[in-house]
């Protein structure tokens, strides 16, 4: 460690040299007092020669630098940091005639070496320490001795200095490497958050016209949909588009729609949204006073469209229908219902003529007033007798056995006759019909349920119960007035039960699971949010959605999208069930793949409640597997039709 020593009398360098060389004075206790009120610490206290410090480790080695004048002790100072052997403390005597006096001294040094401790030394002195601190400064790192001065005063502050001045360094050192990684984390954040910008916006955004896609425009309509007001949704289609593909090739309706795509941003409303859906269909997303308002808009938009174009070196006639459907906001309303209608008015539009504008009324949708007559229906089927419920069992891979069964509700109407889930289910989902619904399901299947030796029923639950107020305690009630376990009862949820709020969805499932309950994510592998919902989520299983099984010996996608699901699904330790199986071929393929265990066709259609209970008793399923042992051989015609 260096130390420099600036004075004038070579007496005093003398004394300096004595001190550093261990020896030490009666004063020395009294001094070790004052450096730890100065310093934090007890600096002094050590072995008896006064070379060691307070933890018994040898003081640091000086090696000292002596001059007599101010002006040497500056470039000593600058020659120390050229050679990177910086001084840690400087001890300056104030009156060294005939050169700079120790203030001088002391503030050119400090401008050299802001990092130098100094140790001013004198006996009198034209400047008070004030006068001193305040151009050779800051404070905490310049000190005060009086002259005469005692060993023990030198040589421990020049410790305790020594010390600090290592420490700082340490720190300084320390501080730059973190702000080097803060620059670098910064810089990774920046590039992060570019990079998922980019993602997002080509997720969000046509390929060809940079316009934003489906996805876009139906998630600003499902947002549209919250806020009250009158809003005008347009579907728009390009009239003879597939003859300029035929005639002058896919290149030159690439063009073509790019020339339509600027021409629709140029004549929509202020504000709108114009998005490209796909192919030659475009879709716009306006405010609007009023249906006279919105159609006089579209008029206009129509009108833009049909000019001739210039494609390639060819003269195009463009054109357009529209079809719109104006909507108030604000009433729960469902975008994707939002979207049919303005289709159904965009279809009606092309039927008459082309080229022209529809605005939809109830008479283009059948679907409405079919809707209405089910929804009516609906209310008094369980009154009726209507519904019942039929149960398709879950086998295990290895022993093809019989661990559980999906409960599935039939409708058989007097009016329509069988009615299939896919139909009344969403239309019971948009009123409170889901929730008398529900509960008829689950009550009806606990029942049934008691009549099993042990295997577990799974339950569907739509995303309108899953948001129900209380909904982990009204399951846990009706477990308890059954008599059944938590853990025979599997809870079917989608990621859109999910995805709206996942914060209370991911309380609720928690919540679930600490009772006991099983819990399913039903169709997985069709949302995009899939991925993050598995880590966030407490599950017990995934249910590969039938699609994808359908599509293994046909679509390579399809099989890379099973084995995926399955390897992740066994990588976090849930069970993987795969929907649809309905050949030998995709059973032997979901074995080698890992699938745990698989619902389908190929081992039995939806069967009634008493052929349940048999296969139940039964365990294992017959004709399937010859090491299933005693089996119950299911006919496959049974359930004929029934699909879930």
């Amino acid at each position: 460690m260096r130390i420099l020593i600036v004075d004038d009398e070579p007496a005093t360098h003398d004394s300096y040299r004595r001190s550093f060389a261990g020896q030490r004075s009666d004063t020395g206790d009294a001094l070790d007092a004052m450096a730890a009120d100065l310093f934090g610490e007890d600096v002094t206290e050590g072995d008896a020669d006064g070379n060691a410090d307070a933890d018994g480790n040898a003081r640091p080695d000086f090696i000292l630098t002596h001059v007599d004048q101010g002006l040497d002790a500056i470039g000593a100072v600058e020659q120390a940091l050229a050679d990177g052997e910086p001084f840690a403390v400087a001890f300056i005597d104030v009156r060294m005639p005939p050169g700079i006096d120790g203030r001088e001294t002391a503030q050119r040094i400090r401008a050299v070496d802001p990092e130098i401790n100094l140790v001013i030394v004198t006996g009198f002195s034209d400047f008070s320490p004030a006068e001193i601190s305040k151009v050779a400064g800051p404070a905490d790192k310049i000190f005060y001795i009086a002259k005469p001065f005692e060993v023990a005063e030198i040589t421990q502050t020049a410790t305790a200095l020594a010390k600090r001045w290592e420490i700082d360094r340490e720190l300084k050192d320390a501080r730059a490497m973190l702000a080097a990684q803060v620059v670098q984390l910064e810089e990774q954040s920046a590039e992060l958050a570019a990079n998922e910008s980019r993602a997002i916006h080509i997720a969000t955004h046509d390929s060809l016209t940079d316009a934003p896609n489906r996805l876009a425009f139906l998630r600003a309509l499902a947002e549209r949909t919250k806020v009250a007001g009158l809003f005008a949704t347009v579907m728009v289609d390009l009239d003879r588009f597939k003859l300029v593909n035929d005639t002058l090739g896919h290149l030159a309706g690439d063009a073509m729609i790019r020339e339509i795509c600027a021409i629709l941003h140029r004549s929509a409303p202020e504000g709108a949204l114009v998005a490209r859906l796909g192919g030659d269909e475009f879709g716009i997303l306006f405010e609007t006073l009023g249906e006279a308002a919105a159609v006089m808009a579209c008029d206009h938009i129509v009108a833009a469209c049909a000019v001739s174009l210039q494609v390639f070196g060819n003269s195009v006639q463009g054109g357009a229908s529209a079809g719109l459907v104006v909507t108030e906001g604000g009433q729960g309303g469902d975008p994707v219902d939002v979207q049919r209608r303005s289709d159904l008015a965009l279809n009606d539009a092309k039927r008459g003529g082309r080229g022209i504008v529809r605005l939809f009324d109830e008479s283009m949708d059948e679907g409405i007033r079919f809707r209405r007559r089910v929804e009516n229906g609906l209310g008094q089927a369980i009154a009726r007798g209507e519904l019942s419920l039929v149960y398709q069992p879950i086998i295990s891979r290895d022993a093809v056995e019989v661990v559980g069964f999906e409960a599935l509700v039939r409708w058989n109407t007097k009016e329509y006759g069988a009615l299939s889930p896919a139909t009344f289910i969403p239309i019971a989902e948009e009123s409170n019909l889901i929730h008398e619904l529900g509960d008829w399901v689950l009550n009806e299947a606990l029942t049934v349920l008691k009549h099993w030796p042990g295997q577990y029923v799974s339950v569907n639950f739509s995303p309108r119960q899953f948001r129900r107020h209380n909904f982990v305690g009204h399951i846990m009630e009706n477990v308890l007035r059954a008599g059944i376990e938590p853990a025979r009862l599997q809870i079917e949820i989608t990621e859109t039960a999910i995805f709206d709020d996942a914060e209370r969805a991911a309380e609720t499932l928690y919540k679930l699971r600490q009772m006991g309950f099983r819990i399913a994510l039903d169709d997985f592998g069709t949302g995009y949010s899939s991925l993050y919902n598995i880590r966030k989520f407490a599950l017990d299983c995934l249910k590969i959605d039938r699609s994808f099984i359908d599509g293994m010996g046909r679509e390579r996608e399809s099989a890379a999208i099973v084995h995926s699901i399955i390897h992740l699904g066994r990588a976090l330790g849930l069970g993987v069930i795969a929907e649809g199986v309905e050949t030998e071929a995709q059973v032997q393929a979901l074995r080698l793949a890992g699938a745990s265990h698989f619902q389908g066709y190929f081992y039995s259609r939806p069967v009634d409640a008493a052929i349940a209970v048999d296969m139940a008793n039964a365990r294992y399923m017959g004709g399937k597997d010859d090491t299933a042992g005693d089996a119950l051989v299911i006919p496959r015609q049974l359930g004929n039709g029934l699909r879930n």
